[in-house]
């Protein structure tokens, strides 16, 4: 195994036998040493060892150890917007989990572009990290599949593809969407608009929709097609926010799927002049950063992502010292939070 000298200014590579001759051991013992076989060593031994690296004031080279041990204690993780607000709590239970094991985290930030993403999984098999955790565009399941297929340890989170049969971690989008919808309905609401941004071929947002429809069926009420309405993050509303609420068929609760949406249609609303809830209640998927100093809080579902993050490392770490495990899906609960945005019909 190769080592740096750090107080060397040329960055001279010396071998474990440096280390070994400073000690007065074998090469042999030295490396186990480093790899944490120490049972049969005893303590005036491990003593020298330590002694001897602190001397030569050397660290590892991981690459070189990994080339001989075949693992880096090292993932990687590829996410879509690393600011994002729920993203953040998913590093953090990431991270917790990972110091907890002895395994360091590397993060790549793709700003929702599949190039980036492609980049980011090939950067990250070259450093021969021991498993990755992302959450996909979508655009690279073909590589994401050939990475699974050759015994790479990978899971994703937050969104789901159904040609794409990995480990993940995934919040309950369906149940959360029914409850949701039921509770806008015991309220008196029955012209519910679900804004979404496009679901087709992404499965955790169809379940969402399919949460929806279902509270409509159990109610008996109509679906109408004007009420399924579209965003996305360059252009914002397919149909103007102020054409989505007008009369004579305005709907009476917003029910937006995602944080951003929501946000978009808070500063609609109030460019509107129209208020919440007295003349139109709102429902958003996701927390809200400082939902606390609002005019009118915000009633929402609220995710769990620190525990998506802590079991997503828990799920690949498993996998990482096992051998073919099965593939798994772990559902996180998520959570109703009334607020004041939601108002009751007479």
């Amino acid at each position: 195994m190769d080592w740096v000298n750090k107080n060397n200014n040329t960055m001279k590579k010396t071998k474990i036998v440096d280390v070994a001759e400073h000690a007065g051991v074998s090469k042999s013992t030295v490396s186990q040493f480093l790899n944490g076989r120490l049972n049969y060593m005893s303590e005036q031994t491990r003593a020298r060892i330590e002694l001897a690296i602190k001397e030569l004031d050397y660290v590892p080279n991981p690459i070189a150890r990994s080339l001989k041990t075949d693992t880096t204690k090292t993932i990687g993780v590829i996410v879509r917007d690393l600011s994002g607000y729920d993203t953040s709590r998913v590093l953090r239970g990431i991270d917790d989990f990972c110091k907890e094991n002895n395994y360091d985290v590397l993060i790549y930030n793709t700003d929702f572009n599949e190039e980036i993403e492609a980049r980011a999984l090939h950067s990250l098999k070259r450093l021969r990290v021991d498993g990755i955790i992302i959450t996909s565009s979508g655009k690279n399941l073909d590589l994401i599949t050939q990475y699974t297929e050759s015994n790479l340890p990978l899971v994703q989170f937050q969104l789901e593809y159904p040609k794409c049969d990995t480990n993940i971690v995934i919040s309950d989008y369906r149940k959360a969407a029914f409850e949701a919808t039921e509770y806008l309905i015991k309220l008196g609401h029955k012209r519910i608009c679900f804004i979404t941004q496009e679901f087709e071929g992404i499965r955790s947002r169809d379940e969402r929709y399919q949460g929806y429809r279902e509270a409509l069926d159990k109610y008996a009420i109509n679906k109408e097609a004007q009420l399924i309405q579209y965003w996305d993050r360059t252009n914002g509303f397919d149909v103007p926010l102020s054409e989505i609420i007008a009369p004579p068929c305005a709907p009476t609760a917003i029910f937006s799927q995602h944080l951003a949406i929501t946000i978009d249609v808070i500063k609609g609303i109030k460019d509107l002049n129209v208020e919440i809830p007295n003349d139109i209640s709102l429902l958003g998927f996701d927390e809200i950063p400082m939902v606390e100093h609002f005019k009118v809080p915000i009633t929402v579902i609220k995710q769990n992502p620190y525990k998506v993050g802590l079991e997503s490392a828990k799920l690949l770490l498993e996998n990482i010292s096992k051998v073919a495990q099965p593939i798994q899906k772990i559902t996180i609960e998520c959570e109703l939070i009334e607020r004041d945005s939601c108002a009751k019909l007479n």
